[in-house]
């Protein structure tokens, strides 16, 4: 039988080693609102909102879920309730941010420490400062990144099938990318086309055309396709269970391409299949930054490839590691993230290839499979 992501047997490991950690670090507590962290450690999807929904987990006792009484019974239903976790509603008169801190220990040699969730809103955040003026508030990605990081077995294999849905919508482009269309109505077809793919969000769709290829994060705009033109697509969604796809692909419609277009790409490829191939444990994040980037600078390009080499994908399309110089955090088997080196010559054109691999005990898996040459397509 297939786990799900969020199977109660991968929730309950889950709990489990994010208490060892707290109780191995400086906290006396993790306090995590709505988003990707507390979706990895309970199976709730939770709202996001002024009302305070949180996972407290203290160094000793028991993981409470809080959530506004209105919600109470969508917290209840989660995975996390069903293996211990005590779930306790607030009233809208009462202050959830007391509730809180009342669950923190309280150290007798030191001020308390509460680590909390990065993403976690400021008034939620003052909220717990009034509460607890005296107490040390620190990040919680120290422990969280450290656990999200390495993916488990059903992880991978769920980041897998998102690979596969969006490798599907990269073959339809012939269909969906044609001369004569403007960036945002292709825009629009891939968007439907996501969807239709089994995936639950659109995240984003990049379709850069011509010289908007040359702008990494131009998302689309009103420029219609010509003949010949050099098109980025970089496109990603969620799934069902949450995690989420993302690859990109250059194509050229209407046209086969220039020896000058060729030969940059040419160089494109090279920098990108390196990266990939240099993935093992025991290279740090930088190393595989610096493998790509030497090709692309040795061929004259350095100054146009403006971004990192990749980073972190699974509950969130952008997480850690991060694929960069001044990274030295060493790969380990688990290690899911994004290789995708590009080249911008503004004014002109872009192309950027991107995978999403997973680093694997002695080597790599991609998870996106579709042709890494340039594309032409009949426009």
């Amino acid at each position: 039988m297939t786990l799900a992501p969020d199977s109660p047997e991968e929730i309950r490991a889950r709990l489990d080693k994010v208490a060892r950690l707290v109780a191995e670090s400086a906290a006396d507590a993790v306090v995590l609102t709505p988003g990707a962290d507390l979706r990895y450690l309970t199976g709730y999807d939770a709202m996001l909102s002024e009302r305070l929904t949180c996972l407290v987990v203290p160094a000793s006792g028991t993981p409470m879920l809080i959530a506004p009484t209105l919600e109470k019974s969508l917290a209840a239903a989660s995975v996390a309730a069903g293996l211990g976790v005590e779930v306790r509603g607030w009233d809208e008169t009462d202050n959830p941010s007391d509730m809180v801190v009342d669950l923190v220990p309280r150290p007798t040699d030191r001020p308390r420490a509460i680590a909390v969730a990065d993403r976690m809103w400021a008034q939620h955040l003052f909220g717990i400062h009034y509460a607890a003026p005296d107490a040390k508030l620190t990040s919680a990605a120290t422990i969280m990144a450290a656990m999200r990081m390495v993916k488990s077995e059903v992880e991978v294999e769920a980041l897998a099938r998102a690979g596969d849905a969006i490798d599907s919508v990269h073959a339809q482009m012939g269909e969906l990318l044609k001369v004569g269309m403007a960036e945002r109505q292709v825009a629009h077809e891939i968007a439907a086309a996501i969807r239709a793919s089994g995936h639950a969000t659109v995240d984003f769709t990049i379709v850069g055309s011509g010289p908007n290829g040359a702008s990494p994060h131009h998302e689309y705009a009103d420029r219609v396709i010509s003949a010949g033109d050099v098109v980025v697509v970089d496109i990603g969604g969620t799934m069902p269970d949450g995690y989420c796809s993302d690859s990109t692909r250059t194509y050229v419609v209407g046209g086969e391409p220039t020896k000058e277009v060729s030969e940059f790409y040419d160089v494109l490829q090279s920098a990108q299949e390196a990266a990939v191939q240099f993935v093992r444990p025991g290279v740090t994040a930088e190393e595989i930054d610096a493998t790509a980037r030497e090709i692309i600078t040795t061929a004259g390009h350095g100054e146009h490839f403006l971004h990192r080499t990749g980073h972190g994908i699974g509950l969130e399309v952008h997480e850690h590691p991060y694929i960069v110089e001044g990274n030295d955090r060493t790969i380990e088997a688990g290690m899911a993230f994004s290789i995708e080196p590009g080249i911008y010559l503004e004014g002109r054109y872009g192309a950027r290839i991107e995978d999403i691999v997973v680093c694997t005990d002695d080597s790599v898996r991609r998870l996106n499979n579709r042709d890494h040459a340039l594309v032409a397509l009949p426009g």
